[in-house]
């Protein structure tokens, strides 16, 4: 049923987050996090849009900063990215 379009999941929000402004010894991205604020793991909103442009760059997609901002959890990031994808969730 795949188009062709790549997907946006959990492995690949973790690696972003990571690349893009890293994680705070503190932080342990490894857990079950889909439903836990990014604010609890350590991203502030300046955190979130560097981490909304790298997603806008890798995946060729335009995501509002209101959007990236807003956007509570990871499972809510990710169900907005493959959204924009025109893909399923594979959260």
């Amino acid at each position: 049923m795949s188009s062709g379009n790549k997907s946006f999941d959990l492995a690949d929000l973790k690696r972003i987050l990571k690349e893009g402004v890293g994680a705070d010894e503190s932080v342990d991205l490894e857990g079950d996090i889909l439903d836990v604020d990014f604010e609890a793991l350590g991203y502030e909103s300046l955190a979130m849009l560097e981490t909304g442009t790298r997603i806008e760059r890798e995946f060729g997609i335009t995501l509002d900063d209101e959007t990236v901002t807003k956007t509570a959890t990871p499972r809510g990031l990710i169900e907005a990215v493959n959204a924009r994808l025109g893909s399923v969730p594979t959260v």
